[in-house]
């Protein structure tokens, strides 16, 4: 039987995190929930610990305390699955842009179509963003352009926070050379498996906008990422 995780990264996220909780919970493929908190003030950790004997055995979570950025969450959040046998871990935002529901098929193009990795595509073929102003869906596409220019990276999305890795790519890469904590964490991901020559497959997906909750988008993430990528292509 595959086992497989969902990590969700979470400051201030109580409007949301129930709610997809149990959606996800919901889907037919039995997918387990780890939920990293960078010590939310809002009570979000204590929403996740007060569904954990509901959900015994399948809820899982870490506190850390106070904002150390996403790619760290999300590390830590990696070796916990490594060490406890996961055969897929995933990535995915708790405020809904990303459907809890398209899990199952980022698991198939893994199992089904042989992809060491699958990225939930807004910019392949069939996928698209919902409820973002143009000029913010400019910004975000010509990002993932710069970066496939610069890179020489195949891959149409590639700042997509929604993924699935087979163990074998986490166990690949050596995570505590990951140098980027932002927005440039995905990319840098991405990168490294493509760099070791893995197989990804891009699922096209439809990003919507948050409805709830603060965006923890900045100018200082996307400089990091602006200029990461250079970093990465020189090392």
């Amino acid at each position: 039987m595959i086992k497989s995780v969902v990590i969700i990264p979470t400051y201030n996220e109580k409007e949301n995190i129930g709610r997809m909780l149990r959606t996800v919970f919901s889907l037919s493929e039995g997918f387990e929930v780890l939920v990293v908190d960078d010590g939310s003030p809002d009570g979000t950790s204590a929403i996740v610990k007060g569904m954990q004997q509901e959900f015994e055995g399948s809820l899982h979570i870490l506190e850390r305390s106070g904002k150390q950025g996403l790619g760290t969450a999300y590390i830590h959040g990696f070796e916990w699955a490594l060490e406890r046998g996961y055969d897929y871990i995933f990535e995915m935002d708790a405020d809904f842009s990303h459907d809890p529901n398209d899990l199952g098929r980022l698991l198939s193009a893994c199992t089904d179509q042989g992809g060491d990795m699958s990225i939930g595509s807004r910019y392949c073929k069939g996928g698209k963003v919902e409820n973002w102003p143009f000029t913010r869906w400019m910004m975000s596409y010509f990002a993932s352009f710069y970066v496939r220019t610069v890179l020489w990276m195949n891959i149409k999305d590639t700042t997509a926070g929604f993924k699935c890795y087979s163990r074998k790519v986490l166990e690949a890469i050596d995570l505590n050379e990951i140098r980027f904590v932002g927005y440039a964490f995905q990319i840098e991901m991405k990168y490294t498996a493509y760099k070791l020559g893995f197989k990804i497959v891009e699922v096209p997906i439809t990003f919507k906008d948050r409805e709830l909750g603060q965006s923890k988008m900045s100018m200082s993430i996307f400089k990091e990422a602006f200029l990461g990528v250079f970093k990465m292509r020189k090392r």
